[in-house]
Formats: structure tokens, sequence, C-alpha cells
């Protein structure tokens, strides 16, 4: 069983990366913002909540998180394993996630402020007009604020990691197709990937 988390700030490639990962290895992408998105898109009790604190650039409550990803983990939906895309992002969070779950290793898609600032804001530029969902947080007074809580809220999880043993740092400024061949590699995943194909 694999038990991954991919780890790193807005605009680091979380998603790309965690995808990549599970339809080659038929793992199951667990990312904590399509849930969020299911909710506001069926209009749940908890969408209207989740607009507000997102639409004016805020983390998600650590009670409001854990209680989403507790529910679909507990869905046991995976053969091979799965990956969290979004979570933890707290510390709280993170501690719960470690006593619930055994988890093998973190991958931290580590890049800096200014090319966060480039990736999203351009994201948000092509997005409009291109049949792309602009993001409401997809300004440089929104991302501000997103990155700041991230540095006071999020980067003391890397020391956890590294005291538990299970991070795994990646530069993520280079091309998707190399950091892949990265993590692959230092996550030991055969090159011929088991389950997804025949």
């Amino acid at each position: 069983m694999h038990h991954y988390i991919v780890f790193g700030p807005q605009g680091s490639g979380k998603g790309t990366q965690s995808k990549l990962l599970c339809d080659d290895y038929d793992f199951v992408h667990i990312s904590i913002g399509d849930i969020f998105r299911w909710h506001v898109s069926h209009h749940t009790k908890l969408a209207a909540k989740i607009k507000r604190i997102t639409n004016a650039g805020l983390l998600v409550p650590d009670e409001i998180v854990e209680e989403v990803v507790s529910n679909r983990l507990q869905e046991h939906d995976w053969n091979y394993g799965f990956v969290l895309d979004g979570f933890p992002r707290t510390l709280r969070q993170a501690e719960y996630l470690f006593e619930n779950w055994n988890m093998d290793k973190v991958i931290y898609l580590d890049i800096p402020d200014n090319v966060v600032f480039e990736r999203v804001l351009l994201r948000a530029k092509i997005g409009e007009g291109s049949g792309f969902t602009k993001r409401a947080d997809d300004n440089p007074e929104a991302l501000e604020v997103r990155l700041r809580e991230y540095h006071e809220k999020t980067k003391p999880l890397l020391e956890l990691y590294k005291q538990k043993g299970v991070l795994l740092s990646v530069e993520g400024t280079r091309g998707i197709e190399e950091i892949s061949q990265e993590i692959r590699q230092r996550l030991g995943l055969p090159a011929v990937p088991k389950g997804g194909i025949d």
C-alpha cells in the first residue's frame, strides 16, 4: 500500500504531479480542493461557508477540513494506495492525519514566492475567455494573503515531516516530466507501473 502527501504552495504543481502518480500507478487522487468545489457546485450546507472563506483568500478551518478528509478516507476505495493533495495544511491537520493513518512519504514541491505569483497570475490571465474557471483568489491581493498564511501555518509542517523521516523535497521550478521522473525514482516506484496498465 502506498500513502503519499503532495505538498507545496499554490501554483507549485501539486495537482499535476498527484494526478500523474495516480494515473500511472492506479492510486486514488484525493484532492481537498476538488472535494470543496464539489460541495460548492452541489450547493451543500458547507458550500456557502467554504466560498466565503476561500473568496477572502483564507484557508478553510481545521475542523472543517478534518471532517471532510476523514469522511473521504473512510471510503477505502483504493487498491494500491492514495495521494493526498492539499492536505494537511496546518500542524493540527498533520497531527490528526498521522494519528489515524500511516503515511509513507511527503513530496514537497519547493518553489519561491516570485514563481508562485508568476504562475498563479498567468493562470488567472489565461483563464479569462479561454474556458478555464477563474478562481476568486487569483489576484495579487488575495494571493499575498494566501502566501502569508502558507508560510505562517504550513511551513512548520516541514519540520514535523523531517522529524518523522518522511520528507522528500523536490525542486519544483523545472519541467513537469523532469519533476515527475525524480519523484518516481526517489519513491522507489517501478519503471513500468503496476495496476493501471495491462
